[in-house]
């Protein structure tokens, strides 16, 4: 029996793959971003009490109120986004189901949509399963940045979305106002609608602000902006994300969602409303552990022969393993899984196609201090195993 032809053209998960390829050998597992540290014991308790207090049925399909009303208050306070929680918010099963919602309320089949890469690897599949075409544009090393004419030449009479990223997996770059501002004139010329996943919004250690495309002019109308708790309150498990788009397209996006999931998890809603009142002073905490464990890990990889650039903001490294002799990204990491014991994600399944990633490899570092010091130690064995 033949499979639809939807699911015929990329892969599973080559991220979750390599995961379960960590587990069987015992690997520290620096593929997947999911933290090996708790979230906040504040937030754990709110989810334990939510449940004993009865919040254990559907809430309302498009989120529960307090929930919506948080995250409004956060988007005003942080992001700068005025909105509604009764019709700009939609609460989703993580910010992977609020990107496919929001490309199967906005993308019909011809479609093109515009798609940075190395790009997150769901974006192709979200795109190819709403019947789009994506046209690929290039984030170039060392920077990480874009060239303008081949942004302009993107666009198509077809073209009905673009997708950013920033703080961006897997490159570590955070977007620039300029960056910014040339994306949304472009977008306002050819009137395209602007899928902003900004899940790692708190992860920032560059002198560059974050800033939400949805903020500048003209663009609030045309802005779907997606993040969610997974990454900001490591509660990767939890799968609670969030959309934040003008009313009309928040009615298509809440109709898709109810026919795909119904809805988040009703207690871990209310414990995420509790997560999103804690202090300033966790955010400043959260930036500041994630700059010590780079500082710890980064080292290491320059020590093992890793060539990589600096990481801006969210928790990843995209290096190149060229000058340690392999030309194959795929074999290189199951080869490092099992006689390393560290695992990392094959940079090809962040391109299209996937030779273009054929040298790289990303690492994560979300992780313990001492989880990172011990995957670095093995990672300074490789070249001495290499040339066994």
């Amino acid at each position: 029996m033949a499979l639809a032809k939807r699911v015929q053209y990329f892969t599973e998960s080559v991220i979750r793959d390599m995961t379960r390829l960590a587990v069987r050998h015992n690997a520290i597992n620096l593929g997947q971003g999911m933290p090996d540290f708790d979230a906040p014991q504040e937030v754990k308790e709110a989810a334990c009490k939510a449940i004993r207090d009865g919040y254990n049925q559907y809430a309302i399909t498009w989120g529960a109120p307090a929930l919506r009303q948080a995250i409004a208050e956060k988007a005003r306070r942080f992001n700068g986004i005025e909105c509604d929680p009764d019709t700009h918010v939609t609460v989703c099963c993580g910010a992977t189901e609020c990107m496919m919602a929001t490309m199967m309320a906005l993308i019909d089949p011809g479609d093109e949509v515009i798609i940075f890469q190395p790009f997150y690897e769901n974006y192709g599949p979200d795109a190819l399963l709403t019947g789009a075409t994506p046209v690929w544009v290039h984030l170039r090393a060392p920077h990480w940045t874009f060239d303008l004419d081949e942004l302009r030449r993107a666009f198509s009479p077809r073209t009905r979305a673009l997708i950013i990223n920033t703080p961006n997996n897997p490159t570590g770059h955070v977007f620039s106002k300029v960056e910014l501002e040339q994306i949304a004139a472009l977008c306002l010329e050819h009137n395209v609608y602007v899928l902003a996943d900004e899940i790692y919004e708190y992860i920032n250690f560059s002198d560059k602000p974050h800033i939400s495309i949805a903020t500048l002019p003209g663009m609030s109308e045309r802005t779907v902006t997606i993040s969610g708790l997974s990454k900001t309150f490591s509660v990767t498990g939890w799968r609670l994300g969030y959309c934040i788009a003008p009313p009309e397209l928040t009615n298509g996006i809440r109709k898709a969602h109810d026919f795909l999931t119904v809805g988040a998890p009703h207690p871990l809603q209310m414990a995420g409303a509790a997560a999103l009142a804690l202090p300033d002073s966790y955010y400043d905490s959260l930036r500041a552990g994630y700059l010590r464990r780079k500082e710890k890990f980064l080292p290491y990889l320059k020590a093992a022969g890793f060539k990589f650039d600096d990481v801006e903001g969210a928790y990843y490294v995209m290096t190149d393993i060229a000058d340690l002799g392999a030309t194959d990204d795929t074999e290189f990491v199951k080869w490092m899984i099992r006689e390393i014991g560290v695992s990392a994600v094959p940079g090809s399944s962040f391109y299209s196609p996937r030779e273009r990633g054929r040298t790289q490899v990303r690492f994560m570092f979300a992780k313990k201090e001492e989880t990172l010091e011990a995957a670095g130690e093995r990672l300074l064995q490789i070249r001495e195993r290499l040339s066994d």
